[in-house]
């Protein structure tokens, strides 16, 4: 595995220590300490995210423009300086700061992403080599996530959450630092800073303008459809963000620390999961991962409904939902994170991903708001749940529809 790949995935799990001591229980301040209703709730979270959505495209245009590591390290310096307005904000309860910095955070987020997988694919030209040099990078973020969760929900307890997310924000900034002081140009980087070399002969030429890029885009019909799955997936996963750890909190009264070991354990069955599982589909499709993830994600919602229904089985209907929906997130991880550079051209890789992580937000930023109205308006926690599975079954459709149409080279893990 590249040394550059391998600190990525160290960089990204110090990051993601950082944010998620903050990320997941942004819900739960405007819900116990604001005082905010389920509904409003995901209003909010949805107009956050609305400006950050259609950065995301050209974010990923700025990358295979300007460079991958240039452009991921500004979004993280971005990142932490966000955390930090959220964290002053919640000090002076102010709920427009809060909102501003969320917004600022959703904007760095959309423009990193796609320098990350553009900069991992770089880094991995062979298909067959890729989805692991992904999954190490993911693995990296999830032990980060693991970590920065569990302590987020045991910190806020007892400093409050302004002062979690003043230590957040430092931690944010500490891993900027270290990544600058690191991580390598990626060979597409060398080639945009110093033009075709001996070097760098394995590289990629230059894009094209904006323009041309759109119309590559626009004349992929299976990139498109491939999109729209990736919409209806994440408009299911999506709830485990804000809509799983309000129904935790509030519904079934799992406290702030418990609701943090559950978080955590998802990301410690990533870190220990991730690479068995991606060996264990490496020869099979990936639109039949796909396909296996989002039925499990369906069966996650359908438990975490119906156990909630059992007097005293709220921790089991919780760690019940947590196990599943990781399983569900470790398959469906594999083709969200390679297929878009696998069916891109070898210039549009940031503008691939870049597309692919707006229509996902898309369904992400709706989530909030649906998983609102439905807690706001149904009493029945097994009817929720199966209400909000309900764009598995098209999500299920479309990836079967290209399994038989992307070329067996692109859709092989």
């Amino acid at each position: 595995m590249n040394r550059n790949v391998r600190l990525l995935g160290l960089g990204a799990g110090v990051r993601l220590f950082g944010a998620s001591m903050v990320y997941p229980y942004l819900s739960l301040y405007f819900k116990n300490v604001t005082g905010i209703g389920y509904a409003e709730i995901g209003a909010l979270i949805l107009l956050v995210s609305v400006f950050p959505l259609t950065v995301s495209p050209f974010g990923g245009m700025i990358a295979d423009r300007v460079g991958r590591r240039r452009v991921f390290l500004l979004s993280l310096g971005g990142e932490a300086a966000s955390v930090f307005l959220i964290a002053a904000s919640m000090a002076g309860s102010s709920i427009v700061g809060v909102l501003a910095g969320g917004a600022l955070a959703g904007v760095c987020g959309s423009i990193a992403g796609p320098a990350i997988s553009a900069y991992v694919a770089d880094l991995a030209p062979q298909l067959s080599e890729r989805t692991m040099a992904y999954t190490w990078v993911r693995i990296g973020f999830n032990a980060g996530f693991t970590v920065g969760v569990a302590l987020g929900g045991s910190l806020i307890g007892f400093l409050g959450f302004p002062n979690t997310g003043i230590l957040a924000a430092g931690i944010l900034a500490a891993a900027t630092l270290f990544l600058l002081a690191t991580l390598e140009p990626s060979p597409y980087d060398v080639v945009m800073a110093h033009g075709d070399t001996a070097a760098v002969a394995a590289a990629t030429s230059k894009p094209g303008s904006i323009r041309d890029s759109f119309k590559v885009l626009g004349k992929d019909r299976k990139f498109l459809v491939l999109c729209l799955g990736g919409l209806f997936t994440s408009l299911v996963y999506g709830h485990w963000s804000t809509t799983f750890p309000l129904f935790s909190n509030t519904v079934l009264l799992v406290p702030y620390g418990m609701l943090g070991i559950a978080l955590a354990l998802n990301g410690a069955i990533v870190v220990f999961g991730q690479n068995p599982m991606t060996r264990l589909m490496r020869g099979r499709m990936h639109t039949f991962s796909a396909v296996v993830a989002i039925l499990l994600m369906g069966l996650a919602f359908i438990a975490l409904g119906g156990i909630s229904l059992v007097g005293g089985a709220a921790v089991a209907a919780v760690f019940t939902f947590v196990v599943i929906l990781t399983l569900g997130e470790n398959f469906g991880a594999i083709p969200s994170m390679t297929l878009p550079s696998n069916v891109a051209p070898a210039t549009e890789l940031g503008s691939y991903n870049g597309v692919f992580n707006l229509v996902g937000g898309i369904g992400s930023s709706l989530s909030p708001l649906i998983g609102g109205l439905v807690l706001a308006g149904v009493s029945n926690s097994l009817l929720v749940w199966v209400i909000l599975a309900l764009p598995c079954i098209p999500a299920v459709l479309i990836f079967n529809w290209l399994g038989g149409r992307i070329p067996a080279a692109a859709n092989t893990v």
